[in-house]
């Protein structure tokens, strides 16, 4: 028999907490659809932030989690499209500009791209 875990997830968008039984090993995106009730998402391949969330309690597997670097996975950010449930887990979702910014920012805004110029390990 398959485990499942309860998994609350505090929608701030919508204004709305869902709590579904998940199975084990399951997507927690994808059960939430199974279950009739569809969260955002963009990508389902876990490289954008439209999905991004932040743990509140318990943790989850997210090794498919491409969007997002070791330190903000650290800091409690999840990305629920390759995200699976190990036990029970609350989380609450993130503004997708928000966590992109955190993730990507420092990389952008830097300037204009000038061409002919070596790169730093040239």
């Amino acid at each position: 028999m398959t485990r499942t875990f309860p998994i609350t997830v505090h929608w701030r968008q919508a204004g709305r907490v869902i709590q579904h039984h998940v199975p084990e090993g399951e997507y927690i995106l994808r059960s939430f659809e199974q279950q009739g009730d569809p969260l955002p998402f963009s990508c389902r391949n876990g490289c954008c932030t439209a999905c991004a969330v932040r743990v509140l309690e318990g943790t989850i597997d997210q090794s498919e989690a491409l969007g997002l670097s070791r330190e903000l996975r650290a800091k409690g950010y999840g990305l629920l499209c390759v995200a699976r449930a190990d036990g029970p887990l609350v989380v609450e979702t993130q503004d997708e500009d928000e966590v992109y910014e955190l993730q990507f920012g420092r990389h952008f805004g830097r300037g204009a791209v000038r061409p002919g110029l070596p790169l730093d390990d040239e």
